[in-house]
């Protein structure tokens, strides 16, 4: 006998770059339209960020009367894509926006931007600060915007069940917060908590849930199953579903508000999958609209040492490549997106084959591993010409030794031929660097600095970080460890280099040398404010 159907509310809360839709609800709400599960998704982080700053703000500077003043023109800016000729006119606008936000927040505890959300004294890796967030949720920034936004979708959509998708520390408080007051104001309704933050929680070794009581249910890995099954999905169709296949071309980014109708609008429950259905705005901050797009989960590497995604366990499941192609194609032409993102750990080489002889019909990026196939001149002007505007390259070393040692599977010899191919191409790169791994010196970062030193002409933006030690992966237990942030939630530890090249000293050589050195410095200071990665593409394929 078929269970009944729960209607499903899905969430994506606050704070993560307000640029894109959130592919991860998304997928999801195809699953459940697909089988025809009433459902609701709500992009809550662009709906709270643009509430937020469209409210009153005192201004007692000049940078803040100006900003306010400007605020209309400016997101209008980052929306138009003749500011992105002038990188100027995009980097006021951007800061202006942001300093509209900084300062709509007036709590000194709380550290606001376009991009993160964190407050001095409650921590995101420690449950019991969570709890605490949950229990005084009108202490939560976005209070007031999400208790009238709750309320209304409640009413209005009547779910049974609400799933919030938990990716980053940046959304956990405000996560919390929402869940706080859902139990508070409606009790009977079930709470799931799902995303890449609770999967990298529940996976670590001897995890035990502090949040029973709170929350009914945590979904480690790809939801789509245990959301359908917790809806009421018969268990004909349990028995046929497989997570990871068959939904991405019903995909349907939320709906999202204008500042002025916020805290208005209602979301259709409409069939993500019927064609004359999808629609999509312009309110996010870009100009225009942004396809998020992942064709597997996991890393078909999985090899790299420290790597979360093989200390987690997570398998790579791909989609087919000729089904990838084909979705694309689909969701290309329903949705004419002016940037396609695809969201894979590192795009297959057998798929950036089957793009660059099947173009899909916009620009697009993502991450792809140096592999040889990006040594062959005619096969990077045959990704430029399906649309490739830009590549996403872990590089991580200039140093062949540290690239062994970590297991990195790249050779420096084809990384340089790489680079000068995509140049020549007129596809972007967007590289990026580790320092302080347990294999590495200062000789050897000297080596990075050099190498990247002799390639910054191919070289299109830098994101450089410090080594974080994964507290769960066994290369860990060879380590002198301590915990690098206080909090039972705590995902990476700190550690005692092996080779005495501690994070202090590393920060030191990136302040003193690197970022100093003038080739480096002309690349970082090219680098999109706070939306980086998410907005070089545009630039990049701009400047053509």
């Amino acid at each position: 006998m078929p269970h009944p159907r729960r209607p499903v509310l899905l969430l994506h809360p606050p704070v993560v770059k307000p640029c894109e839709p959130p592919a991860g609800i998304a997928r999801i709400a195809g699953a459940l339209r697909h089988y025809d599960i009433p459902c609701t998704t709500v992009d809550m982080n662009l709906e709270a960020l643009l509430n937020l700053i469209g409210g009153s703000v005192i201004a007692t500077d000049r940078w803040t009367q100006r900003a306010t003043r400007s605020l209309s023109k400016n997101l209008d800016r980052i929306r138009k894509v003749s500011t992105y000729r002038n990188f100027d006119r995009y980097q006021r606008a951007v800061a202006d926006v942001n300093r509209v936000l900084e300062m709509s927040v007036p709590s000194y505890d709380v550290q606001l931007s376009l991009a993160n959300y964190q407050d001095r004294s409650l921590s995101p890796v420690r449950s019991s600060d969570l709890l605490r967030a949950a229990e005084h949720p009108g202490e939560n920034p976005f209070f007031p915007y999400f208790q009238a936004r709750l309320i209304d979708l409640v009413e209005t959509s009547e779910p049974a069940l609400v799933g919030i998708s938990l990716n980053t520390l940046s959304q956990a408080l405000t996560s919390f917060a929402m869940v706080g007051f859902l139990r508070r104001r409606f009790p009977e309704i079930t709470v799931v908590l799902g995303g890449g933050l609770i999967t990298s929680w529940m996976r670590r070794p001897g995890w035990t849930n502090p949040f029973l009581g709170l929350v009914d249910h945590l979904v480690a890995g790809p939801g789509e199953s245990a959301v359908l099954t917790l809806a009421g999905a018969d268990d004909r169709i349990l028995t046929s579903f497989v997570p990871n296949y068959d939904f991405v071309s019903a995909l349907s980014h939320p709906e999202t508000p204008s500042p002025e109708n916020a805290s208005r609008i209602r979301v259709a429950n409409t069939p993500a999958h019927h064609p004359s259905l999808i629609t999509h705005h312009c309110n996010y901050l870009a100009p225009g609209f942004i396809l998020p797009y992942s064709s597997a989960s996991g890393c078909y590497w999985n090899q790299c040492a420290f790597c979360p995604e093989r200390a987690e366990g997570n398998p790579y499941v791909p989609i087919p490549v000729e089904q990838a192609v084909n979705e694309l194609d689909i969701l290309v032409r329903r949705t004419r997106p002016v940037l396609l993102h695809m969201l894979d750990n590192a795009i297959r080489p057998e798929l950036l084959t089957a793009l660059s002889e099947n173009p899909p019909g916009a620009p697009w990026y993502g991450f792809a591993r140096v592999t040889r196939h990006l040594a062959d001149m005619d096969f990077c002007k045959s990704l430029a010409h399906s649309g490739c505007a830009m590549l996403q390259l872990g590089i991580e070393s200039g140093d062949q030794g540290v690239l062994d040692s970590e297991h990195k599977g790249i050779d420096l010899g084809v990384v340089s031929l790489a680079l000068k191919n995509l140049k020549k191409a007129g596809i972007a790169t967007y590289v990026y660097l580790l320092f302080g791994t347990p294999s590495e010196t200062l000789q050897e970062a000297r080596k990075t600095l050099e190498f990247t030193v002799r390639h910054a002409e191919e070289i299109g933006f830098l994101n450089l970080a410090i080594f974080n030690l994964p507290i769960y992966g066994h290369e860990a237990q060879e380590l002198e460890t301590r915990m690098h942030y206080d909090g039972d939630l705590s995902l990476y530890a700190d550690f005692h280099h092996p080779r005495a090249w501690h994070r202090a000293m590393v920060r030191q050589f990136l302040d003193k040398e690197f970022r100093r050195h003038p080739a480096m410095a002309s690349i970082i200071r090219r680098d999109p404010p706070i939306f980086t990665s998410n907005h070089a593409p545009f630039f990049a394929h701009l400047g053509r």
